[in-house]
């Protein structure tokens, strides 16, 4: 058996050794067995973290061109059908073609003007993503004042590749502007690719601004320069290695190059917020208890180490809800931001224990002067319990009157997805839409695409022409590959933004012949926020229903399982409240400097949701782990509360520093999503560690008393045994 002195006990005091058996009493449990191996087995960790990240990090270089610009679809509606059809049998001429606008201050048959709509037809023809391309033509796409032309480039590629090919020909094409002609492309797939590129210069931007104030937090947290760059450790490993799967991914199906915007950010909050709990428990672990730095690592393990894994299962099983909804850009961002949290949480559970057995006492090197660095129980935060364990109404019902003052707007909340005007005036997407609603009409811009039998095509462009909110129609045209389909644009009146336009889009599917579909890039916006909104309360339930089933797990105690999810459903609510209040009615749109949409963009509920809820419950399962800790040691609901409050409230008040530091720096980005997706994620992680972890679930526990830790026995057979006392 391994001597004690091999295991570094420096105390006289038997304690459990990584090589007892299971059920020996103070054994170390799985967590703490995996600790001990890879403190004892550091050379072999390192070696293969280094395979891991050298191997999948080749690949990260590549990872900006290897994702993709689109998916914004719901899968399995008429509108992908539509656009499927338009580019089989329609020379591509689909909604994600390429729309060139030439706009001159002459007419356009002047032939300084022809040489450069020629020049532009030359270029996209040569590109080999383009199918048909499509010449001005009289009546349709040249201006009624004759100083405006479309050059259609139909779409030969599938969505992605065609947001790639925007990414390569609009500035080129922008190039040829000159002596007063002027020359955008535009078009859904250069939307795409002018938003995928404003969206990640910002996010770029907001993270650069962000590591500044993050190290700050951190060196204050941890006391240590050497301890609080553990969490960068962290983060570059999980980075590198996901970043790399993510291009192999890429292989098998389409991923979104929001799944690296949006892991980049993850990898980095759960990183600093794992480190935070294992280093600062390590480090209790050798003061508090005179043990050596292998004790004291299977200590870490079979405690914060758990935590650390529940909370990681928690944010999987939150981000897996989004899954639900059918499209491609939910799905690969949902999937991007599990293989960055699974690497996270793999380099948690193996790496962080070994580079703690590594340095030792050395994690404490380069401490500040006044830092107490092996303090792990916190004097403030413990006065902070004890305050409220003497007046928990007074503060618990001053938290709750805040959380749903803020949560009431909720009520009022409409969602949509963005307009045009998320994107920067120069953008190319946006001067060719504003060049076309000048020259054609407001409506132009979202042309209706209907996909009728060729044998009732005139019939549905009656119908279509005596639509009230249709402002022309073009002839059909029927299909040259004999395919039995005819396409028919029809224009609406208003902007594709208008709320009125899902009202002609409900009338022409209601009235239009058998078989007919409609679609267009304005229409496949509308059936995706028509799938977010109907799948929405099932993403909702189906989170709230997991995280209870794992706070149950964890903590075998029913009550306080549905306190955490209740407490967390709050804190996301009041973080919606207060977007709607922002975003929606436009309190502080000046002072942030954005022009209010009168809505929240589409995708944020359901993703958001999944997100906020993902890291309170990160924050749950750290206080009430360090609750049921206490709680087993001596079933004293006091020390319970206030002794879990002492040990982790700090470590909640320093990730949530972090937290919010971080996505508050996306409110100051240029384009509104960046800015949305900060101040809903900051609001939301400031709430639910101020008003949340700190007030209101402390003092349902001692509200609850030993009724919180209550478990029918029925359900202690049912359930696996989770135990987070060490000894």
């Amino acid at each position: 058996m391994t001597s004690a002195s091999s295991l570094g006990v420096e105390s006289a005091d038997r304690r459990p050794r990584p090589s007892d058996p299971p059920g020996t009493p103070g054994a170390p449990g799985p967590f703490g067995r995996l600790g001990a191996w890879s403190a004892t087995h550091t050379r072999s960790v390192f070696v293969l973290w280094v395979i891991v990240v050298a191997v999948l990090g080749a690949f990260a270089p590549k990872v900006e061109s290897a994702l993709s610009g689109a998916g914004w679809q719901a899968d399995g509606s008429q509108s992908v059908a539509v656009r499927q059809i338009a580019q089989q049998h329609f020379g591509g001429n689909a909604s994600s073609a390429i729309e060139i606008v030439v706009h001159a201050d002459r007419p356009v048959d002047d032939p300084a003007v022809r040489h450069v709509i020629a020049q532009a037809e030359t270029m996209v023809r040569a590109d080999p993503r383009v199918a048909a391309v499509v010449p001005p033509q009289p009546g349709a796409t040249i201006s009624p004042d004759g100083r405006t032309a479309i050059v259609l480039a139909g779409a030969k590629a599938d969505p992605n590749a065609m947001v790639r090919a925007a990414d390569d020909l609009k500035g080129p094409l922008a190039g040829l502007s000159g002596h007063g002609v002027t020359v955008h492309a535009t078009g859904a797939s250069v939307l795409w690719s002018d938003f995928n590129t404003a969206n990640h210069n910002a996010m770029m931007h907001s993270e650069i601004l962000s590591w500044p104030v993050t190290m700050i937090i951190l060196v204050l947290a941890f006391g240590s320069l050497v301890a609080a760059g553990l969490p960068l450790l962290l983060t570059m490993a999980g980075l590198g290695a996901s970043a790399g799967s993510l291009v192999l991914l890429t292989h098998l199906t389409p991923v979104s190059i929001w799944a690296m915007n949006f892991a980049m950010m993850f990898a980095l909050a759960l990183g600093i917020d794992y480190a935070l709990f294992m280093v600062m428990r390590f480090r209790g672990a050798r003061a508090s208890r005179g043990r050596g730095t292998v004790a004291a690592v299977v200590e870490t393990m079979d405690t914060a180490g758990k935590a650390v894994a529940l909370s990681g299962a928690t944010v999987l099983v939150s981000l897996s809800a989004v899954m639900l909804v059918p499209s491609p850009a939910f799905r690969s961002m949902a999937g991007g931001i599990m293989l960055a949290v699974a690497f996270v949480l793999a380099a948690t559970l193996t790496l962080l224990p070994a580079v703690l057995a590594k340095l030792g006492h050395r994690v404490d090197a380069v401490s500040l002067p006044w830092a107490k660095t092996g303090e792990h129980r916190s004097p403030r935060f413990a006065a902070w319990g004890e305050r409220l364990w003497r007046r928990p109404v007074a503060y618990g019902a001053a938290s709750l009157v805040v959380l749903l003052a803020l949560a009431a707007p909720v009520i009022g909340l409409r969602t949509a997805m963005p307009s045009i005007a998320v994107l920067p005036n120069d953008a190319s997407a946006r001067a060719g839409y504003t060049a076309v609603q000048h020259a054609f009409g407001p409506g132009a811009p979202g042309t209706l695409q209907i996909a009728v039998p060729t044998a009732a095509a005139d019939e549905a462009a009656g119908i279509a022409r005596h639509t009230p909110g249709v402002a022309a129609v073009v002839p059909p045209q029927a299909a040259t590959d004999h395919s039995g389909w005819s396409m028919i644009q029809a224009v609406p009146k208003v902007d594709p933004s208008d709320p009125k336009l899902s009202g002609t889009v409900h009338t022409l599917r209601a009235e239009l012949p058998h078989g007919s579909l409609v679609g267009g890039a304005a229409v496949e916006n509308l059936d995706l926020q028509h799938l977010l909104t109907s799948r929405t309360p099932l993403v909702i339930g189906v989170v709230l229903g997991l995280g209870f089933l794992l706070l149950l797990i964890a903590l075998q105690a029913p009550l306080i399982a549905a306190f955490g999810t209740a407490a967390s459903l709050l804190s996301t609510g009041a973080a919606f409240g207060t977007a709607r209040l922002i975003f929606q009615d436009g309190h502080g749109a000046g002072l942030l400097g954005f022009t209010s949409q009168g809505f929240l963009d589409g995708w944020a509920p359901v993703f958001f949701f999944a997100m906020i809820f993902a890291i309170a419950m990160d924050y749950t399962v750290f206080l009430l782990a360090s609750a049921k800790e206490h709680y087993e040691r001596g079933r004293d609901v006091k020390d319970a509360m206030v002794g879990a409050m002492a040990h982790s409230g700090r470590v909640i008040f320093a990730a949530a520093a972090v937290m919010v530091a971080v996505f508050f720096t996306f409110a100051v980005s240029g384009p509104l999503p960046p800015k949305e997706m900060g101040i809903v994620l900051g609001v939301a992680v400031l709430l639910d560690a101020v008003l949340v972890r700190l007030i209101l679930l402390p003092v349902l526990l001692r509200l609850a008393g030993h009724a919180a830790w209550w478990s029918p026995s029925w359900l202690r057979r049912v359930l696996p045994s989770v135990r987070f006392s060490h000894d």
